[in-house]
Parts: C-alpha cells; structure tokens; sequence
C-alpha cells in the first residue's frame, strides 16, 4: 500500500486538534483555525488533479493521514478526511465542471449523496429540489454535490449534482452525542437550476467509469466510489482507537486501584486487555493495507473493478469500524468511572466512534451479507451501495 509520508499532516497539526477537540464539540462544527491549518497543510489538495495544480497523488495516500488526524480529534478528522475526498469525487466530473469548481484551487464540497432530491429536466439540466442529511461540513461550504434521482418519470436515473453554496439553506439539526463538530446539519433545495455538465450518473461513479476516469492520466480517479468512501470513513474510527489504547497504556502505567491500593499494572487482567487491543489493531491495520493493496492493483491494471471485490471493500471497511468500536469498549471497561468525565479523551473517542458506526455504509449485517452472496452468486439490487 502506498502511503504519503504526513500529506502536511504534522504532529504539531494533530496536537492542535486535540487542543481544540472540546471547542470544536461546543461550536458543532471546525474552529476557524482548524480550516486555516487544513488550507496551510496541503492536505486538501492531496487528490486534486495536476491540471488544477494537485499533488494528484495514489488514492491510498488519503488513508494514513485521517486515522493520524483522528488520534487529535475524530470530528476534525472525519470532517478534513471528507473535504479531501469530495475533491477527488469532483474530479469524475467532466472538464467543464472541474474547470468551474477547481478555478481557485481545492474547495470545500460537502456531500450528502442520498438521492433525497428531484431533479426535472428543464432545458440543457434540471430543476433540483430536495432535503438532505448528514452534510458534513456544511457550515463552511463552497460547494455541495447531491444525490437525486433526475430525468423524466418514464426513465429516471441517479446521479450527483454540482451546486455553489450560495444555491442552498443550512437546517441547523446537529445536537447528537458524538461527532459533534462535523456540523452535519440538514441542506434544503428549493427549485435550482442545475445545468447538464455539472451532473453525472451515479452507475458511472460506483464503477469507476467517470468522465474524470477518462480525463485525467491517474489511477486514482479510476478507484470505485463506495470502497474509497468506505475506507476513508473508516479511518477516525481505527485511529480513535489507536489513540485509545495509547492513553489506556498511559493510564495503567499510573493508576492506582481504589480501595485496595494496588498498581494497576500489575493485574494480569489489564495486561491481556491492553495486548489484545494491540494485536486486534495490527490485524486491522492488516486487513486495510490488503484491501487498499488489491483495489490499487485492479486500477493499476485498467481491470474494472467488479462487484465482488468492491462488496468486499465495503465489508472489510465495516469489519474496521466495528472492530475499533469493539477496542475501545474493552479499553474503557477496564479503565475506571472517571474516564467518562468530559476531559478526558477516551470518552470523547467512545462517543465519536458509535456515531460513526451507524453510517449507512458500516451497516455490518448488510456489508457483511451484499459480500457473502456475491461470493457464492446470489444475485442482489442492481443499486445496492458497493
């Protein structure tokens, strides 16, 4: 797996994310100075295009710097994570909308990708309305792309739709446990204009048959959209972890038991905790280099990437999420009542990473069975998310 070696990603970057990880939860959204940083780091330009003045990097490059950024702040992670990766979705779009959205350079482009919305033809586009969740990001937007279903009645299709930000009304909705500064709040449409060039069908996206594949000389932007989403979502899920078991070693080696006064690391029990989260993430960090690793050969190769493999992504994407979900729990039981006080990190992790497991693309039965009955032929929707 190709892996960038910081994609500006410092530690000095991760530590202010940590610094500002409880302002940001109280702000339900990224401190100025968080967008600042990101701009500075390069890091939004990692998947750009040369042609728009990217580093247009391998796509594997994106992982390693999301799960570092989550060991400072999972929300902050998630969020940076996915303005980089909607870059890159913006690059399967044809010339002329990259031309238009990539004018000055890398953008922030939230992405709520349920087809929520209805487009009507009307002219050379459509006329767009519709209502969306879980925009990430949204309150610092300059884009927005959505999913909707567009084209007359009798033959109707999905795609995504290019819109400046100036098109939309933010819904402030985003009062939730975990996750809180991602600022996923609601997006409203209301009869917009959206021309032709600035929409491409979603079958072309899930493939990795964009135009984009086609316009630019890259492996990266022939990668199928729902792996790379996965895997990139996946990624503050397993560095919260990382991070967890990091500061439960810490914990250990310092905590004094109530009542009975004993060293805490001293207790074989604590010790097989902390050895297990540590070979149950090297098994995951395992498992993310294999998947990248076959999906980068498949590209490399001008092979269309399959079904099969692409459900297999998704389930090893939802098999990490679930995984470090599981590490954490574990940490935490063995860690004391007083992690749970707001300024202590472990419990913040704890709280991001149950958010992140209800994402539609983590649902572990469905991930799980779209993979099994792919691998022994059971057909299954045609528009299943794989």
């Amino acid at each position: 797996m190709t892996r960038s070696a910081d994609a500006g990603v410092t530690d000095a970057f991760i530590a202010a994310l940590a610094q500002r990880a409880a302002e940001a939860e109280e702000l339900r959204r990224l401190p100025e100075e968080t967008l600042e940083d990101y701009r500075a780091s390069g890091l939004a330009g990692l998947l750009l295009p040369a042609r728009y003045g990217g580093e247009q990097a391998e796509f594997g490059q994106i992982l390693d710097p999301i799960r570092r950024m989550a060991h400072g702040c999972a929300s902050s992670a998630w969020t940076l994570g996915f303005y980089t990766l909607h870059n890159w979705m913006l690059a399967l779009f044809g010339e002329q909308a990259q031309d238009e959205v990539f004018a000055n350079g890398p953008v922030r482009c939230p992405a709520p990708l349920a087809p929520t919305g209805r487009g009507v033809p009307d002219g050379e586009g459509i006329r767009l309305s519709g209502r969306w969740s879980w925009a990430t990001g949204v309150m610092a937007a300059d884009w927005i792309l959505v999913g909707a279903i567009c084209g007359p009645d009798e033959a109707p299709y999905p795609a995504l739709a290019l819109l400046p930000a100036g098109d939309i009304i933010v819904e402030d909705v985003w009062h939730t446990a975990g996750m809180r500064a991602t600022g996923s709040n609601d997006v409203v449409i209301t009869d917009a204009w959206v021309p032709e060039h600035r929409l491409v069908k979603v079958i072309d996206i899930y493939s990795g048959t964009a135009p984009g594949a086609a316009l630019h000389d890259a492996s990266a932007y022939r990668w199928p959209m729902v792996p790379a989403l996965a895997l990139v979502a996946a990624m503050p899920a397993l560095g919260s972890a990382e991070r967890v078991a990091e500061l439960f070693a810490q914990r250990l080696s310092e905590r004094v038991l109530a009542y009975s006064g004993a060293a805490q690391k001293n207790q074989p029990a604590a010790q097989i905790r902390l050895g297990d989260a540590r070979v149950r993430l090297r098994a995951l960090r395992g498992l993310l280099d294999d998947t990248v690793s076959g999906l980068q050969h498949g590209v490399d190769a001008g092979e269309r990437i399959g079904r099969a493999m692409r459900a297999d992504a998704r389930a090893a994407a939802a098999h990490i999420v679930h995984e470090s979900r599981t590490v954490i729990a574990d940490l935490l039981e063995s860690s004391g009542a007083s992690v749970h006080f707001l300024t202590n990190p472990m419990q913040r992790a704890k709280r991001d990473v149950d958010i992140i497991c209800g994402h539609v693309v983590f649902d572990y039965d469905v991930a799980r069975e779209l993979a099994g009955a792919l691998e022994v032929g059971v057909k299954i929707s045609p528009i299943a998310m794989i």
